[in-house]
């Protein structure tokens, strides 16, 4: 029974770049892409014409291609209610218990509730930061 032999770093597929060779530069196009662009130059507005006349004659593909680019769907949305000012760590539970209300009435969902609930941690560690901060020179400037 032979066994296989182990791939090595020198025989393996994907290997490392030689020295001094760090690969094509960023932003290269691909081959592919290139060529497909080549072929496709001049065409966009007759494609995207019979795009629009399928989606119109009831073709569903063409219909879903046209809306994704007509209006994709979106990733985020502005969202307004009314959250009290955070000065202190004091005021954090205020915060929160606003987030935690606007969920429950509905004006936001839980998934936009807890991106502000990162917004509201990260203001709360810059105050943090801010008061600690404040005390050290207090506390150096009583040394001197």
């Amino acid at each position: 029974m032979t066994e296989e032999p182990r791939k090595s770093a020198s025989n393996a597929r994907g290997r490392p770049f030689a020295p001094g060779n760090p690969g094509k530069a960023k932003g290269t196009r691909h081959k592919v892409t290139l060529a497909i662009e080549a072929i496709l130059e001049g065409e966009a507005e007759s494609l995207t014409r019979k795009a629009v006349e399928l989606a119109q004659a009831g073709d569903m593909t063409a219909l879903r291609l046209c809306m994704d680019r007509l209006a994709p769907v979106r990733r985020d949305r502005p969202v307004t209610f009314d959250l009290p000012k955070i000065e202190t760590v004091d005021d954090l539970p205020k915060a929160t218990r606003a987030i935690m209300e606007a969920v429950a009435g509905g004006e936001l969902t839980p998934s936009e509730a807890a991106e502000l609930g990162k917004l509201v941690d990260a203001h709360a560690k810059a105050i943090e930061v801010t008061d600690l901060h404040r005390r050290l020179a207090a506390l150096e400037g009583g040394r001197t």
